[in-house]
C-alpha cells in the first residue's frame, strides 16, 4: 500500500502528538510523585479545595462529550452539526479555564497562596500546569472550529479534527485524575 503524501504528514504529526501526550504524562507524573514525597516530610497545611473545581470537572466532561459528538458527526457526514458541537465544546473548555481563575481566586480567599506552605504551592503548580496545556488545546480547538465552519470536516476528512478530540480528551482525563488526586491525597 502507498501511502499519499497527506497520509504520511497525518502520521507524522500524529506521532508528534503522541510523543507531546507521553512527554506530558511524564511531566504530571514527576510533579505528583513530588508531591507524594514532599508531603511525608511534614509541614503540609490541611484545606478544603473550593467547591468552583467540582464545576470545572463538570464542564471539562461535558466538553468531551460535544467533542466526541463533533467527531462522530464528521463521521457520519453531518457537515452542520460539527460547527455547532465544536462551539459549545469551545464554550465549555473556556468556561473550565474561567472556574480554574475562579478556584484560585477562592483560595486566596481562605489564604491559600502559590507562595507559602508546599500543599499550597503544589495546587497551583498542577492546576496551573494543566491550564496551560489546556490553554493549547483551546488555541487549537479553535482552529479546528474556524475550518469546520468553512464546511472543511467530512466523512472523508476528518483527521485534524480526530487529532484535536484526542488530545482534547487526554487533558480531560488528566484534569480528573489531577482533581481526584488533590482531593484524595491530601
Amino acid at each position: 500500500m502507498i501511502l499519499s503524501e497527506d497520509n504520511k504528514r497525518f502520521k507524522a504529526v500524529k506521532m508528534l502528538m503522541y510523543l507531546y501526550i507521553i512527554s506530558v504524562i511524564m511531566i504530571f507524573a514527576g510533579l505528583t510523585s513530588a508531591y507524594i514525597v514532599r508531603k511525608a516530610e511534614g509541614n503540609w497545611r490541611f484545606f478544603e479545595l473550593p467547591n468552583v473545581f467540582w464545576m470545572s470537572t463538570i464542564m471539562i466532561l461535558m466538553s468531551s462529550i460535544t467533542h466526541h459528538l463533533a467527531l462522530n458527526s464528521a463521521k457520519k457526514n453531518e457537515i452542520t452539526k460539527i460547527s455547532t458541537y465544536l462551539i459549545i465544546t469551545l464554550i465549555l473548555g473556556i468556561g473550565f479555564a474561567f472556574t480554574q481563575f475562579i478556584g484560585w481566586q477562592k483560595l486566596v480567599g481562605i489564604k491559600v497562596h502559590l507562595v507559602g506552605n508546599p500543599s499550597e504551592s503544589f495546587v497551583y503548580i498542577l492546576t496551573g500546569m494543566h491550564l496551560v496545556h489546556m490553554i493549547g488545546a483551546i488555541v487549537f480547538l479553535i482552529w479546528v472550529t474556524v475550518k469546520s465552519l468553512k464546511y472543511y470536516f467530512h466523512q472523508n476528512n476528518y483527521q485534524a479534527l480526530e487529532l484535536c478530540a484526542k488530545f482534547w480528551h487526554f487533558l480531560d482525563f488528566l484534569w480528573v485524575y489531577l482533581f481526584f488526586f488533590l482531593l484524595l491525597i491530601r
